[in-house]
């Protein structure tokens, strides 16, 4: 799985940088087929926004924008933005290919 950080208007803190890495790894445990994940932290506003764009095999894009206080703050509000658009896809997928016996 391909990872990038970037920073527009401003640079990432290696705390923020790290604090980042470490969490990332979370959604690959939620769906598998993961291809890439983009991390992207703006700093054009007076709240940073940070942006998720994670790409998935047979799917389009997934995309999830948060602003916060700081990087961090905003990154946890868009990681769980991100999460629960992954749980929601995956059992979207699995309840497709099951069939009742009944």
């Amino acid at each position: 799985m391909e990872v990038s950080l970037s920073a527009r208007h401003g640079d990432l803190h290696k705390d923020s940088q790290e604090y980042i890495e470490r969490k990332l790894p979370k959604l690959s445990h939620i769906f598998e087929r993961l291809i890439s994940i983009q991390v992207t932290a703006d700093f054009q506003f007076p709240e940073p926004e940070v942006e998720l764009l994670v790409e998935a095999e047979h799917k389009h894009d997934f995309v999830a924008k948060e602003r916060g206080p700081n990087v961090t703050a905003a990154f946890d509000k868009a990681l769980e933005k991100m999460e629960g658009q992954l749980r929601k896809y995956k059992e979207k997928i699995q309840d497709h290919h099951r069939r009742s016996l009944a």
